[in-house]
């Protein structure tokens, strides 16, 4: 987070919803001038109660400064938001949640309309934002030059992690852990609705599961060993073979219990795909093989 006691650059902000009013405080916490747009006028009322200059259009929002960040709903708002705005000398830093190829499209749209361009990919919730420590942090990626002169600003709300001149990596790693996320949740979900109509109680094992996925993520790196060396049998302890072997206790258990499978099946089925076709030695890293198109 930013503490330093220089001068403080002003900024213009669009967008307001939770993630944007936090991006906001934090700036406006840290003594930064903001101008503030929102398409729902009423959301600017608290800002402007704590020193933002509100702006009447997007772009005179974007006219008041030469950094410019947006938090939109998703990339189509952004494009509508700045259609009017002049871009000429602008600094724009979007950081609405976006693909890559959107990152890349919005990046050329910037650069025709005479403005610089940086990608960027929020890794936290709102209540994170402007917390000292609290373990949120924002992707960045395009011009490096545009990133190092501005990144004292940047950091003020989250940790800042420039992740390549690419400007569709921020969106792609932000993206990418999503993903696993959205994996683990399934994956909890499922062990949660086994345990769901026995005398166990959820609080008393959510510390085991915690445990257990935390013990489980440590082989992250062995995957990633794997991709680079392109063997996937080093390290293949619990090998793809005794793998899917163990996928029938776990589908007759989910049967016993009365719970759907359907959260499980698809992994499951591309790891008999992965054996079928003769790598039962290997871990399951092969999956991602047959992920990739």
């Amino acid at each position: 987070m930013e503490t330093n006691t220089a001068p403080k650059t002003s900024l213009t902000l669009l967008g307001l919803g939770g993630m944007g009013a936090a991006l906001a405080r934090a700036w406006l916490g840290a003594g930064h001038p903001l101008t503030v747009w929102n398409r729902t006028a009423r959301r600017t009322a608290p800002l402007a109660a704590e020193g933002a200059t509100v702006a009447g259009t997007a772009a005179e929002a974007v006219a008041a400064n030469s950094l410019v960040v947006t938090c939109l709903l998703d990339d189509a708002s952004v494009r509508e938001a700045l259609d009017d705005a002049d871009l000429t000398g602008r600094d724009l830093v979007n950081l609405t949640t976006s693909t890559p190829g959107q990152a890349r499209a919005l990046a050329q749209w910037t650069r025709e309309r005479g403005g610089r361009f940086l990608d960027g990919g929020i890794m936290a919730i709102p209540p994170m934002i402007g917390v000292p420590d609290s373990g949120g942090y924002v992707f960045y990626s395009g011009s490096r030059s545009f990133f190092d002169d501005h990144q004292r600003t940047l950091a003020v709300p989250a940790g800042t992690r420039f992740v390549g001149s690419d400007v569709g990596f921020a969106a792609l790693h932000d993206v990418a852990l999503l993903s696993a996320m959205s994996g683990m949740s399934s994956g909890v979900a499922h062990a949660f609705a086994l345990i769901h109509r026995e005398e166990i109680a959820p609080k008393d094992f959510a510390p085991l599961l915690v445990d257990w996925l935390t013990a489980m993520a440590a082989l992250v790196p062995l995957t990633a060993a794997q991709l680079e060396s392109g063997d996937y049998t080093v390290g293949a302890d619990s090998n793809l073979a005794m793998l899917v072997a163990g996928n029938a206790t776990l589908l007759r258990t989910a049967e016993e219990q009365g719970v759907s499978a359907e959260l499980m099946t698809p992994y499951m089925d591309l790891m008999a795909r992965r054996l079928a076709d003769g790598h039962g030695d290997e871990s399951d890293t092969g999956v991602i093989d047959l992920l990739v198109r």
